[in-house]
């Protein structure tokens, strides 16, 4: 479903989304964090000249790696899980934006 890509001369880890529609999204990784043991992801996606959406628009995934640290994804499916995860992500933001102050 992903594959880390590094960006040339960035830092910056890219990961590609394949679509449902069979289309591929480049995005950038803002942070991988835990809830309730579990870890996600949110991937920020990007243009075609590799900025962000201008939508703001930013996609949340269960997170896991194998024993050998590679990385996969995975749909929230529910609800509850989803709301806890957008929770948790709308208060990092909050916090970076206490840090930046």
């Amino acid at each position: 479903m992903a594959k880390p890509d590094n960006k040339n001369d960035q830092d910056d880890i890219l990961v590609t989304l394949d679509m449902d529609d069979g289309s591929q999204v480049e995005c950038e990784i803002l942070t991988i964090f835990e809830v309730k043991g579990q870890d996600y992801i949110a991937l920020l996606p990007l243009d075609e000249e590799g900025n962000p959406n201008a939508e703001g628009t930013v996609y949340t995934y269960r997170y896991f790696e194998d024993d050998e640290g590679n990385p996969s994804l995975e749909n929230i499916d529910n609800d509850e899980e989803y709301e806890a995860v957008e929770e948790r992500f709308d208060e990092l933001l909050d916090e970076a934006e206490w840090e930046e102050d």
